[in-house]
C-alpha cells in the first residue's frame, strides 16, 4: 500500500509503497477514502523538518532538553547514534480521515465490514491507503453525513475540546484569535451554542469566512475595528472568553487576549503559539488560562487509546470518542458547516507535491483534503428522494370577489417587489399584516392600506374570511409557516425557498396530505417575465435536447447580511437558487433527473449542471466575484439550430430561420412578478389550478437541495422520485 512519510532530518516527503498494517484485536483495519490535511499542525512540522539541525532545535527546545538528560545519562556518543538514528527515518503525517472498514479485529462488535467510520489519531489515521485503528479512535459515521465531511472528525473534535475547555454559556461573548482550520470550526461551533463571537485574524479572506459562518464581526490584530466590536457587544466589560487559535512566534495573541478579555474571564489554548503572559496584565483581571488537550480526555493514555478501556461516562463526559462522535452529529445535522473550509482538493497521489505547494505559500488554504483511489469506497451514487404526495383535495371553494389576503412579513422584499402590485388591484382586499414588531406592521398598514397590522399570527389564521397567506419572512421560517398556513386551509404564497432542508419538504407535503390542500404557490416569478415569454413564443417549440446556459452574477453581500447567516438561513444559493432552476425546468419543459455541482474554495462561485429527461442539460453559473456593473443574469438556450438570449429581463433575441430582436429601447426590468401575482390571485378567486404544478414546485426545491449533497460528494446526484 502507498503512505505519506516524511524524513525529519533532511526534510525529504514521499509517497512509499509500505507494507499492509495487520488487523490486531480490538480494532479495524480501514480503507481511507479521504484524509485530511491540517494546514496548521502538520504544515508546522513539514517546515521544522526543512530547518536547518540549529532551526531544529530552536524550533523543540523540549526535545533539547530531553537530549541533554540523554547525554548525562547515556554519554555523547550513544546520544549521538540515537539522535541521528531517529532524525534519519521516515516519519508518517495525517491524523484524521474517513473510510471503509475492511477487516475487524477481535473484541470489535460496533462495526463490521463495509461500515463507513471516522477516524482519528496521529498513528493510526495516517495519509495512507489503509490504517489499523483501535476502537477508541474512530467512530460509524451518521447517514447522510457525507465522507469527505467526515474526514473532519479529528480536527472537529480538537475543536470541541478547546470550546469546552471555556465552558461557554448562553449569551456570552468570545474571542477567537486565529482563525485557520481550527478557529474557524471554534467560531461555528461557539455560534451554534448561543455564543456571539469576534474573530480575530490578518487575512482579511478568513475574516469573511468566518463572518459568513457566523461570527458577529472580525478583522486584523492591529485594527480598531476588533475592539471596537468587542466593546459593543459587551457594553465595555470585555469578552467572556478568548480562545487562542494561532501560531507562530509573536506573543501578540496572548497580550491581545488580556487586554479584550472582561474581569476574570477565561483564555483557553487550543494552538500552538507563544505564551509569555504579561503578568500584569493577566493577575489585575485574575484571568483564568486554561489549556485544551487535543481532542478530549484519553488523549496520550495507552491504556484508552491502544487498549481499549473506556472512562465511566458518569466520571468523564466527553472523552475523546465520544466528542469525535458528537461533532460528527453535529455536521450531519447540519449545525456545523465544513464545506465552506474546504480550499483544495487533491489526489492522494498527488501529496508530495500538494505538501510543496503549501509550504512554498502557492496554495493558500483553510483545509486540504486528499481523496483515495475510487475503488476505496464502493459506494453508490448520491440520490436525493424527489417526494411525491397523494392528495385527497378538499371541495374548491366558491368563486368570490374580493380576495382578502394578510401578509405574514413586510420587509425590503415583501414592501418593494410584491405589495406594489397588490395595493389597489381590482378585486383585491389586503386584509391584515403580521409582523414581529409593531411598527413595521403598522407602517405596511399605512402605506398599502391593509385594513389591520397585528403580532397575532394564530389569529390570522383562524380568521376564515382571509382567503390566502403570503410567507415573506425570513428563509427559516419559511417552511413551518407555510405548513400551519396549509393546515388552516388557506393558500399560500411563499416566497423562495420553500424549504431549506429535506426534512422541512417532507413537512409541508404532509400538511398537504393531512389537509388535502394543496393551494401552494412559490415565487419563482422569472417564468412569468413577459420578455422571457414572448422570446420563448418567438423560439417556438423544440424538437431535439437543448443547451441552456444561466450566468448569475450575484455579486458580493454587504457585511451584516442576514444572507450570511448560513448556519440558520441556508446558503445563498439555498435561498435564491430555486429561482434558476425553475426558469431552466420551465424553458425545458420538465424536471432535472440529476444535479452535478462544483465550487470554488468558499463556495463563492458555484456551476450547477442540470440533466433532463430527453438529455437537456442546464449549466447555472451562480458567482459572486464578478464585475458589480456587468448585467446580473443572462441566459442562451441553444436547439434546433437557434438560438434564444436573454439580457438582465431587459432586451431578448432570438437567432434561427428568422431572426427576433426586442426593442432596443430602454425598458422597465420586468422579472414577472406583476403577472405571477395576477396568476396566483386568479387561482384563489376561482378555485383554478395554481399557477404552478405542486409537483414541479417539490422538484426545483429538491433540485436546490441537492446542490449540497453534490458539493459534498463531487458526483452526479440522482434526483428519484418517490412512490
Amino acid at each position: 500500500m502507498k503512505q505519506v512519510v516524511q524524513n525529519y532530518k533532511s526534510g525529504e516527503l514521499a509517497v512509499l509503497d509500505v507494507p499492509v498494517p495487520g488487523c490486531k484485536p480490538g480494532g479495524v483495519l480501514v480503507r481511507t477514502a479521504w484524509s485530511l490535511i491540517s494546514t496548521g499542525t502538520e504544515m508546522m512540522k513539514v517546515s521544522e523538518a526543512g530547518m536547518s539541525m540549529l532551526g531544529k532545535a530552536r524550533s523543540r527546545p523540549d526535545q533539547v532538553a530531553k537530549v541533554m538528560q540523554s547525554v548525562a545519562t547515556n554519554g555523547v556518543p550513544a546520544t549521538y547514534r540515537k539522535v541521528m538514528g531517529k532524525l534519519d527515518s521516515y516519519t508518517p503525517l495525517g491524523y484524521s480521515l474517513c473510510g471503509v472498514v475492511e477487516q475487524v479485529g477481535a473484541g470489535v462488535d460496533d462495526v463490521k465490514a463495509g461500515d463507513l467510520v471516522a477516524c482519528a489519531g496521529n498513528e493510526h489515521a495516517l495519509h495512507a491507503e489503509l490504517n489499523w485503528v483501535p476502537k477508541n479512535l474512530y467512530v460509524p459515521v451518521p447517514d447522510g453525513l457525507a465522507p469527505r465531511h467526515a474526514a473532519f472528525g479529528t480536527v472537529g473534535s480538537i475543536a470541541m475540546q478547546g470550546v469546552r475547555q471555556g465552558e461557554p454559556q448562553l449569551g456570552e461573548v468570545a474571542l477567537v484569535i486565529g482563525l485557520g482550520l481550527i478557529g474557524q470550526l471554534v467560531v461555528q461551533l461557539l455560534t451554534a451554542s448561543g455564543v456571539r463571537v469576534v474573530g480575530v485574524d490578518p487575512d482579511p479572506v478568513r475574516c469573511e469566512l468566518a463572518e459568513r459562518l457566523g461570527a458577529a464581526a472580525c478583522g486584523d490584530p492591529e485594527s480598531a475595528a476588533v475592539e471596537a466590536a468587542v466593546a459593543e457587544l459587551t457594553d465595555g466589560h470585555g469578552v467572556d472568553q478568548v480562545y487562542l487559535a494561532a501560531g507562530g512566534g509573536s506573543n501578540q495573541p496572548v497580550e491581545l487576549a488580556a487586554r479584550l478579555c472582561r474581569d476574570r474571564g477565561r483564555v483557553v489554548d487550543i494552538g500552538k503559539c507563544r505564551l509569555d503572559l504579561p503578568w500584569n496584565a493577566y493577575y489585575e483581571k485574575e484571568l483564568d488560562v486554561r489549556f485544551s488537550r487535543s481532542y478530549g480526555p484519553g488523549r496520550y493514555d495507552p491504556e484508552y487509546e491502544l487498549e481499549g478501556r473506556d472512562y465511566p461516562i458518569g466520571y468523564v463526559r466527553w472523552t475523546e470518542r465520544r466528542n469525535l462522535a458528537c461533532f460528527l452529529d453535529l455536521a450531519a445535522r447540519g449545525r456545523v458547516d465544513v464545506e465552506p473550509l474546504v480550499s483544495h482538493v487533491a489526489d492522494f497521489d498527488d501529496a508530495v507535491e500538494t505538501y510543496q505547494r503549501l509550504k512554498d505559500g502557492e496554495l493558500k488554504a483553510v483545509a486540504v483534503l486528499f481523496r483515495y483511489p475510487e475503488q476505496a469506497v464502493e459506494a453508490e451514487a448520491p440520490v436525493v428522494a424527489v417526494p411525491s404526495v397523494t392528495v385527497k383535495r378538499s371541495p374548491a371553494r366558491a368563486s368570490r370577489t374580493p380576495v382578502r389576503l394578510a401578509f405574514v412579513g413586510a420587509g425590503n422584499y415583501a414592501t418593494s417587489m410584491l405589495l406594489p402590485h397588490l395595493a389597489g388591484r381590482d378585486g383585491v382586499e389586503l386584509s391584515t399584516v403580521v409582523t414581529t414588531t409593531a411598527l413595521s406592521g403598522a407602517n405596511a398598514q399605512r402605506k398599502f392600506g391593509f385594513a389591520e397590522a397585528t403580532t397575532d399570527l394564530d389569529a390570522v389564521l383562524g380568521d376564515t374570511s382571509i382567503d390566502a397567506v403570503f410567507v415573506v419572512t425570513r428563509h427559516s421560517s419559511h417552511a413551518e409557516l407555510t405548513r400551519r398556513a396549509l393546515l388552516a386551509g388557506k393558500a399560500v404564497f411563499v416566497e423562495k425557498p420553500l424549504a431549506l432542508t429535506e426534512d422541512e419538504l417532507a413537512g409541508v407535503l404532509a400538511a398537504v396530505e393531512e389537509s388535502g390542500n394543496d393551494r401552494l404557490q412559490v415565487g419563482f416569478n422569472r417564468r412569468f417575465a413577459p420578455l422571457l415569454q414572448e422570446a420563448t413564443s418567438r423560439f417556438g417549440a423544440r424538437t431535439g435536447p437543448a443547451s441552456l446556459r444561466y450566468l448569475v452574477n450575484a455579486g458580493r453581500l454587504q457585511h451584516g447580511s442576514w444572507y450570511l447567516r448560513q448556519g440558520t438561513e441556508g446558503s445563498r444559493f439555498e435561498g435564491e437558487g430555486g429561482h434558476f432552476i425553475d426558469t431552466a425546468s420551465w424553458l425545458l419543459g420538465a424536471d432535472p433527473v440529476s444535479v452535478y455541482a462544483l465550487a470554488t474554495p468558499g463556495n463563492d462561485d458555484l456551476q450547477v449542471v442540470l440533466r433532463y429527461p430527453d438529455g437537456s442539460t442546464a449549466t447555472i453559473s451562480y458567482v459572486t466575484t464578478g464585475a458589480p456593473g456587468f448585467p446580473k443574469e443572462t441566459l442562451d438556450l441553444v436547439a434546433d439550430g437557434k438560438v434564444l438570449r436573454l439580457d438582465d429581463f431587459v432586451r431578448a433575441s432570438v437567432h434561427g430561420p428568422e431572426r427576433w430582436v426586442s426593442s432596443r429601447l430602454p425598458k422597465a426590468r420586468d422579472k414577472g412578478q406583476n403577472a405571477e401575482l395576477a396568476a396566483f390571485v386568479r387561482a384563489v378567486r376561482t378555485g383554478g389550478p395554481m399557477p404552478v404544478p405542486l409537483e414541479s414546485l417539490v422538484a426545483t426545491t429538491s433540485a436546490t437541495l441537492a446542490v449540497r449533497a453534490g458539493l459534498a460528494g463531487g458526483a452526479p446526484v440522482t434526483l428519484a422520485r418517490t412512490r
